[in-house]
């Protein structure tokens, strides 16, 4: 029978070929060496798969003889062992640590071989998280990025679901590397979603009103020196036309002010001089145009250098979650190596 928490379950049918002979020595022991197969049940602890070590306890006694039997191992629990690991089959997935023993009881300590799961489960993922943490190098204002982590999406979701049948489906408890595939997407769905929202920032600045004062001290400043993008200086742009410096439409008009009555009637019916002032009309017009112009594009320039920012900030969030997320995982599953 084997004991699991302290209750004791029937083995089942013994399929052991019959011997139906007994051996007596002269000392008037009789032994019965008939072979018995014993095929019971163990409640795993899968919380550390794939590294898992497993501690099944056997309990072997009589349902009908409680105290009139005495049940004894035949050799030393070291003979035993030796004896085990040389007939255990080498090519299976349990690797037989040791055998305790006790009174009535017998405990088998297994490990389960770690290296398949870790090349077709653990390795596959790093490698996939890495390419996901090396996508953020790309531009973010082009659509290909997003794209890109949307197939890394799509093509982790697919490798979970050929690697099912790999995860063990038994156990009381969720196995920590189901929480490190998890981790591992929820962490690909962020990066996404932060790629989607810092493109949404970029392409669509040109469209936002000026940039609040809070935002312009608190990331411009600030987060940009902490992430090493400071703000770039401000320069007026707006490049005055030489000739406007000069002025010359108001030294005309001066002196067409300045003038005698009929002369100044005269020369204020001048082609020449209407021409002048419509021109000066369009210029300053032009100006003005211009000088929106620039307007608008340093405030998509500060909306862009905004975005910039909190990319960069965010993959350095992204990537000093990755390495404690990592880091605690891997700890765990070497304590319980221990």
């Amino acid at each position: 029978t084997h004991r699991i928490s302290n209750s004791s379950n029937f083995m089942d049918e013994n399929r052991s070929p019959i011997i139906p002979y007994v051996y007596i020595k002269h000392t008037g022991k009789v032994r019965d060496a008939n072979p018995v197969r014993v095929v019971s049940s163990c409640n795993l602890d899968i919380y550390t798969f794939p590294f898992d070590v497993q501690n099944c306890t056997f309990t072997f006694n009589s349902y009908i003889h409680l105290s009139d039997i005495r049940i004894i191992l035949g050799k030393k629990v070291e003979d035993i062992l030796k004896r085990s690991i040389s007939v255990l089959s080498t090519e299976g997935e349990w690797e037989l640590m040791d055998i305790k023993s006790r009174r009535f009881n017998l405990s088998i300590v297994l490990r389960r071989r770690a290296t398949l799961y870790v090349v077709n489960l653990l390795i596959p993922s790093c490698f996939l998280i890495t390419v996901d943490l090396f996508s953020f190098l790309l531009p973010p204002q082009n659509a290909d990025r997003s794209s890109f982590k949307m197939s890394l999406i799509f093509g982790y979701s697919v490798f979970l679901l050929i690697v099912n049948d790999l995860l063990p489906v038994t156990g009381s408890t969720i196995p920590l590397i189901n929480v490190f595939f998890a981790i591992c997407l929820a962490l690909m769905v962020a990066s996404l979603l932060e790629t989607i929202l810092i493109t949404n920032l970029l392409v669509g600045s040109s469209n936002f009103h000026p940039v609040p004062g809070w935002v312009r001290v608190f990331v411009l400043r600030f987060m940009g020196t902490l992430v090493w993008l400071p703000q770039k200086s401000r320069e007026d742009k707006i490049i005055l036309n030489p000739v406007a410096r000069v002025c010359p439409l108001v030294t005309v008009e001066r002196q067409v002010q300045t003038g005698e009555p009929g002369k100044m009637w005269a020369e204020a019916d001048d082609p020449a001089l209407m021409e002048l002032r419509n021109l000066g009309n369009e210029l300053q017009s032009i100006r003005l145009q211009v000088a929106q112009h620039v307007d608008g594009n340093q405030i998509s320039q500060d909306w862009m250098q905004v975005g910039y920012i909190l990319d960069r900030l965010l993959f350095g969030i992204y990537c000093i979650f990755i390495t404690f997320s990592f880091i605690v995982i891997l700890s765990v599953w070497s304590n319980y190596l221990k």
